[in-house]
């Protein structure tokens, strides 16, 4: 019986079948894509959401009504202001 002697393998080239298997995640200050995108989504659902409650809390506001709310294509007529009719006029 002959006993070959295997090649000599460093530690950092060996890598297990059974281990996990690791790749490079480009970054940018150890900020992932994945992670942009996750805390970019979280950012804009709260601001979007902070957005509509002011406008709606401000509504009251007659620059804001003019000048904002009765621009929206869809829903743009509910917020503009209506003239009383002249018969309904006390004076």
């Amino acid at each position: 019986m002959v006993f070959q002697a295997l090649p000599p393998t460093r530690f950092r080239d060996y890598r297990s079948p059974y281990g996990p298997k690791y790749s490079f995640q480009p970054h940018y200050r150890g900020i992932s894509l994945q992670t942009a995108l996750r805390y970019g989504l979280r950012t804009a659902t709260i601001g979007g959401g902070l957005g509509v409650a002011l406008l709606l809390f401000a509504s009251s506001l007659p620059r804001v009504r003019a000048d904002i709310l009765s621009k929206i294509p869809v829903v743009g007529k509910a917020f503009e202001k209506k003239e009383p009719h002249p018969a309904d006029n006390p004076f």
